[in-house]
C-alpha cells in the first residue's frame, strides 16, 4: 500500500519566481515578485537592511541568535536571487549578500524601467482618436498602454482607467 504524502504545512510562493529570469530588461516585474515571495516568507527585511556586522564582544544570546537569522536569510535570499538571473548577471553578482545585489541592480536597472514608464506613460496621454476612425481599435490600444504601466508598476487613479460619465 503506498504511503500518503505529507500535508503541506506552509503556503509558498517561490513558484512565481520560475516563470521567468532576470536578463535585466523585467527587472520592474522580477523585482515586484521577489517582495511577494520574500513578504510570504518574512524575509522582506533583508533587502532593506546591509548584511549585519560582526558581533561586539558580549553580545546577548538574542543578538547572537538575530545576528545568526540575519546571516542565514540573507544567505538564502542572495542565493535564491542568483539562481533566477541570467547567468552574466549572476558571474556579476555572485560574491555579494542579498542586499548588495538588489541595490546593484536597481542602480542598473532603475534609469531603464523609468526611461520606459516614461515612454509608456507619453504614449498613454498622447494618444487620440483621429477623425472618423473606429474606436475599438484605439479602446484596445489605450487598455495596452494602462496595463503595461500597470506592469511597470504606475497604479493609474480609477477615474483615469474607467469612463466617467458627466
Amino acid at each position: 500500500m503506498a504511503a500518503n504524502p505529507a500535508p503541506i504545512s506552509g503556503f509558498n510562493l517561490r513558484s512565481i519566481l520560475d516563470k521567468e529570469k532576470l536578463p535585466g530588461t523585467n527587472f520592474t516585474n522580477w523585482y515586484r515578485n521577489l517582495r511577494i515571495v520574500l513578504k510570504q516568507e518574512k524575509k522582506e527585511y533583508v533587502l532593506e537592511q546591509p548584511y549585519p556586522e560582526d558581533l561586539v564582544a558580549g553580545a546577548t544570546a538574542a543578538e547572537h541568535r538575530a545576528h545568526e537569522k540575519h546571516c542565514n536569510d540573507s544567505l538564502d535570499i542572495g542565493c535564491l536571487m542568483l539562481a533566477k538571473m541570467s547567468p552574466e548577471l549572476q558571474k556579476q553578482y555572485e560574491d555579494l549578500d542579498a542586499f548588495n545585489i538588489i541595490e546593484g541592480l536597481r542602480g542598473m536597472f532603475e534609469s531603464q524601467a523609468r526611461v520606459e514608464r516614461y515612454n509608456t506613460s507619453k504614449a498613454l496621454f498622447s494618444s487620440k482618436l483621429a477623425d472618423r476612425s473606429p474606436v475599438s481599435p484605439h479602446e484596445i490600444k489605450m487598455i495596452g498602454h494602462i496595463k503595461a504601466l500597470d506592469r511597470l508598476g504606475i497604479e493609474l487613479e480609477p477615474e483615469l482607467v474607467t469612463d466617467v460619465i458627466l
